[in-house]
């Protein structure tokens, strides 16, 4: 796999890469007691929107992808420890923008579903 970019993101936090081509990635993440928001051990959705936005940043594959809006559905809730699986798609490039569908899914049944739309910028996003 010739990752191109999010090159220190954590592993743990947001998924490890399975498959990488043009256009598409698809990420796996177990969840971890530090997601946890309750006592019953529900996962905040931040961590699940996490690993969609670091696939969707890997379907685009720049050096310089950054984030510009995403529309979102969570669908069931996920647990700690749940595997995670999220498969990303770019559906649609026009120059600098792209948008990304992903999904996020547990045993094959959806968790969450969204569409990202990336942006790729000449220079890394926090350089003067």
């Amino acid at each position: 796999m010739n990752i191109k970019t999010h090159a220190q993101i954590s592993a743990d936090l947001c998924g490890t890469p399975l498959e990488l081509a043009e256009g598409f990635c698809r990420v796996k993440m177990r969840t971890l007691p530090q997601m946890q928001a309750d006592a019953e051990g529900l996962v905040h959705g931040g961590f699940v929107f996490g690993m969609a936005d670091y696939a969707a940043m890997l379907a685009v594959n720049h050096p310089y992808v950054v984030l510009g809006g995403a529309e979102s559905k969570f669908i069931k809730p996920v647990r700690v420890g749940d595997e995670l699986e999220a498969e990303a798609r770019v559906t649609e490039s026009s120059g600098r923008k792209s948008r990304v569908a992903v999904t996020v899914t547990r045993n094959g049944e959806e968790v969450m579903t969204g569409v990202l739309t990336c942006f790729t910028l000449d220079k890394h996003v926090l350089a003067d």
